[in-house]
Formats: C-alpha cells, sequence, structure tokens
C-alpha cells in the first residue's frame, strides 16, 4: 500500500513537472518571440528611413542631371540658330550681289537692243535700196535677154531639171553597176555553191494515172453488172475512171492527187485478188486509204531526217508528208520543198548564219500547198497560220509569209528562203505551165511593157525570162532609159506572176541615113 502511494505521488509530481516546464517554456518562447518582433520592427523602420533618404538622394541627382541636359540642349539651340542667321546673312549678302549683277545685265542688255533697233533700222532702209536696185536690174535683164521673170524661172528650173535628172541617172547607173557587180561575185559564189552540192532531179506529174490490167476481160468485171462496180469506186473514192480502146490499161482521172492515188491502191489491190464487187469495193479503198496515210506519214519523216530537221510537230509532219501528193506547174511540191531546204541551208552556211533554222524554214516555205481547196486563203498565209498553230519559231514564220513577197522579210533566213524557193522553181525542166498560160503571160508582158509613152515595140523572148523594148530616141532620152527600165521592172514585179526572174532591155537606137547622088 505504501509503495502505490509512493509510484502515485512519483507519477503526480512527474506530471506537474513537466507540466510547469511547459508552462515556463511557453512563457519563456513568448518573451523571445516578442523580442524578435521587437527588433524586425526596429530593421523595418531603419529600412525604410534608409529608402527615403536613398530616394531623396536620387532625385536630387536626377534633377541636377535634367538641370544640365537642358543646360547643355539650351547651349547647342543657341549655337544651332547662330550658325543659321550667320548662313542667312551669306546667303542675303550673296543674292543682293546677284540682283546687283543682274541689273547690270539687263542695263547692258538694254543698251544692246537699242543698238540692235537702229541696226535693223539700217538694214531695213539697206535692204529697200537693195530691193530697188534689183528691181531696175530685173528690168535691165528682161529689156536685155527680151524675157520675162516667169520666162527665165521656167527656163532655168528646165534646165536645172535637166542637169538633175541626168546627174541622177548616171548616179543611179553608177550604183547599180557597183552593186551589181559586187552582189553579182558574191552571189554567184553562194548560189554556184549551193547548187553544185545540191543536185535534184523532178518528175513533172500529170493529174491522170494509168492502171495495168491482165487482160482486156478484166475491163468489164471492173465495169460490173450495169455499171455498179465502176460507179461504187467512183463514188466512195471520188475520182473519174475511164475505160477506153487502150488494150490492158484504165486510167484514173482526178485533181486530187491523193484521192488519185487511193483509187489506183484500191484497184490494183482489186485486180490482184480478182473478186470485185461493191463490199469488196469498199473494203479494198479503206486500205488503200490506210496505205496511202502511213505513206504520207513516212514521206513527211523521210523528208524531215533526209533534211536534218528535227522536232517537228507530228501534224506538220502528216502536212508535210501530204506535198508528195501536191505539185506546181508540174513540180513535186515535197520535192521542191526539201531542195529548198538544202539550197537555203548551203547558202546559210556560206554566209555564217544558223542552218538549222534556214533549213527548217526552207522545208516548211510551202506548208500551205498542202491543204485542200476547202479552206480558203492562198497558200502563203494558210502555211503562216499553221506554223502558228503548231507553236513554230516566228523566224519561220515570216520566211513562210515573205518567200513570195507577201510581207517584208525581217531576217537573213526568210531572204535565202526566197532565193532557194526561186532558184529550185528556175531550174531547167522543173517546173511546166500549159500552153494557153504561157501564151497568156507571154501577151500580157508584152502589153504591159508596151503601154509606156515612147516605146515603140516589146517583145518577149526566153520563154517570158527576158523582153526587149525598143524605144523612140526622140522621145526617150540616154537619161530616161535608166528610169524607164526600172519603172517597167517594178510594174512586172507589182503586176505579173511568173517563176524565177524576167530581165528587162531598153534598147534605144538613133541612126542618120544619107545618100551621096
Amino acid at each position: 500500500m505504501g509503495n502505490t502511494l509512493a509510484i502515485i505521488l512519483i507519477v503526480v509530481g512527474t506530471l506537474v513537472g513537466i507540466l510547469l516546464g511547459f508552462v515556463f517554456g511557453i512563457a519563456y518562447r513568448k518573451k523571445v518571440a516578442e523580442r524578435e518582433i521587437g527588433s524586425a520592427e526596429l530593421e523595418a523602420t531603419r529600412l525604410i528611413n534608409e529608402a527615403i533618404r536613398s530616394g531623396e538622394n536620387r532625385k536630387k541627382e536626377m534633377l541636377l542631371e535634367a538641370k544640365d541636359e537642358i543646360h547643355k540642349s539650351r547651349t547647342e539651340h543657341d549655337k544651332e540658330v547662330k550658325e543659321r542667321r550667320a548662313e542667312l546673312s551669306k546667303q542675303e549678302r550673296r543674292l543682293e550681289q546677284k540682283e546687283s549683277a543682274l541689273d547690270k545685265k539687263t542695263e547692258a542688255f538694254e543698251r544692246k537692243e537699242e543698238e540692235l533697233s537702229k541696226k535693223l533700222q539700217k538694214v531695213a532702209e539697206t535692204q529697200a535700196q537693195a530691193e530697188e536696185i534689183k528691181a531696175q536690174q530685173m528690168q535691165t535683164l528682161e529689156r536685155i535677154s527680151e524675157l520675162t521673170q516667169e520666162q527665165a524661172r521656167q527656163y532655168l528650173l528646165k534646165t536645172v531639171e535637166d542637169d538633175v535628172r541626168h546627174e541622177a541617172a548616171m548616179k543611179i547607173k553608177e550604183i547599180e553597176q557597183q552593186l551589181k557587180d559586187e552582189a553579182e561575185e558574191k552571189g554567184r559564189e553562194i548560189i554556184a555553191t549551193a547548187i553544185q552540192r545540191c543536185a535534184a532531179d523532178h518528175a513533172a506529174e500529170t493529174t491522170v494515172s494509168v492502171v495495168a490490167l491482165p487482160t482486156d476481160e478484166m475491163k468489164g468485171r471492173i465495169i460490173g453488172r450495169e455499171g455498179r462496180n465502176i460507179r461504187t469506186l467512183e463514188t466512195i473514192t471520188g475520182v473519174d475512171l475511164i475505160i477506153d480502146d487502150t488494150p490492158e490499161a484504165i486510167t484514173v482521172s482526178s485533181f486530187d492527187p491523193v484521192r488519185r492515188e487511193i483509187a489506183r491502191l484500191a484497184l490494183e489491190k482489186l485486180i490482184a485478188d480478182g473478186r470485185i464487187h461493191p463490199t469488196r469495193i469498199e473494203d479494198m479503198v479503206e486500205k488503200a486509204r490506210k496505205e496511202v496515210d502511213r505513206t504520207i506519214r513516212e514521206e513527211g519523216e523521210r523528208a524531215c531526217y533526209e533534211t536534218g530537221v528535227h522536232g517537228l510537230n507530228p501534224e506538220l509532219i502528216k502536212i508535210l508528208g501530204r506535198q508528195k501528193y501536191r505539185t506546181s506547174y508540174g513540180q513535186n511540191v515535197l520535192n521542191h520543198s526539201m531542195e529548198v531546204s538544202h539550197i537555203a541551208g548551203l547558202m546559210a552556211a556560206e554566209l555564217g548564219v544558223d542552218v538549222t533554222l534556214a533549213k527548217r524554214a526552207g522545208l516548211l516555205h510551202d506548208l500551205g500547198k498542202a491543204i485542200d481547196h476547202e479552206v480558203e486563203g492562198s497558200h502563203v498565209q494558210l502555211g503562216a497560220d499553221l506554223a502558228r498553230k503548231y507553236k513554230e519559231n516566228p523566224v519561220v514564220i515570216n520566211a513562210i509569209e515573205a518567200h513570195h513577197g507577201d510581207v517584208e522579210p525581217k531576217t537573213v533566213i526568210a531572204v535565202l528562203v526566197q532565193a532557194a524557193d526561186a532558184i529550185s522553181a528556175a531550174r531547167p525542166g522543173a517546173r511546166r505551165e500549159n500552153v494557153e498560160n504561157y501564151i497568156r503571160r507571154l501577151q500580157k508582158l508584152e502589153e504591159l511593157t508596151g503601154s509606156y509613152p515612147g516605146v515603140d515595140k516589146a517583145f518577149a523572148i526566153q520563154a517570158g525570162r527576158e523582153v526587149r523594148i525598143m524605144v523612140n530616141p526622140e522621145v526617150v532620152t540616154e537619161d530616161n532609159m535608166i528610169l524607164l527600165a526600172r519603172d517597167i521592172a517594178k510594174k512586172i514585179e507589182a503586176e505579173l506572176e511568173y517563176p524565177g526572174q524576167i530581165k528587162v532591155n531598153v534598147i534605144r537606137e538613133t541612126k542618120a541615113v544619107e545618100y551621096a547622088k
């Protein structure tokens, strides 16, 4: 019992001790906290006071700096104002000097003007005296020469006109001769070189084709019962079949060479096959048409390969191949175009011009001749339109437009194509024309050249490539002969169509005949 009480007392004492320690600890901590808070407040007050003093010092420094800056700016401004005032003073003095100088010049000009007016007055008086003397001299001259002033003027004008005409004719003749000598020598060399390096054969084509038959009995089979076979063939192909007494032959006639070729091939296939009736005729014509289309494409490609022209549009190649079945005055247009391409290329090489472009222009210059007659327009315009459509070079388009002189050639290549076209067309035997057109052309040439005043007779010779004109020597003077020849040549160029060129010879002859008795 006694132990238990002791333990209780010990526990109670311990608890009381702990409680007292806790109470004393709290009190101690409160005192420490109050001391720290007081010191913190003092420190804060001290910092605030220092910040206020620092702010006041900074404010004073900034005010001093601002006053210095204002003073400095005011000093610079005053300096700039002084400089500007000094500059203005200089300009004012300069203006005053210029104004003074201008016043002096004005006074001098007024004095000169006054002196000039006096001189002009004297000149007017002198001119009046000169006019009076001139009138007196003119009267004296009219009395001496027995000619009025107008008559004398006409006489002088006529004399001067004759002299000028003579000098102009002689000058023209001299220049023409000089240019002719130089141009002929160079042109002869270039053209001869080109022709020697490009010799082409041309076979004249006609508007008919002849198909050989194995026997005359085949004619009846081609005609068919009541002519149904021949009518079918003519209707499908658009040609005329001429069956006459010619043994073992049928003539295919058409102005369209492509249709004529299709009909010829179809007939040959039918004859070889032996079965001739309307259905078979349609099949053979269709096969022949495909074969001709393939030939046209192959011929266009061959022309490009032989001339060395590459990069043409496929449609242009087909149109080019159609020229195989076109002729101009009997000359095959495709062969003519290839020859023009070669000659233009050779001449371009001699002159140092772009050979490839010259060949291209020469090959395409007659492109419009491959177009059917259903399309309106000249072959020149059609060819130029096709070239534009397929994005050809502008140089090639100009060469196509200018190769017959329809437009002005803008490049050397256009002139070369003109020359090559004339060379190819002027080859002996390259072209032909029917007798009626030939006679009509010669008659028109003689009529045109004989229509000039002073022309007695005109004769077309050398198949129309030369015209000789006999003039009256009393009407046409020797000086006027040169001008007359030029006028006639220009008129022939403007009004006639002809292959190659025409030489104009004007002949003037004076004879004096007397008889001794």
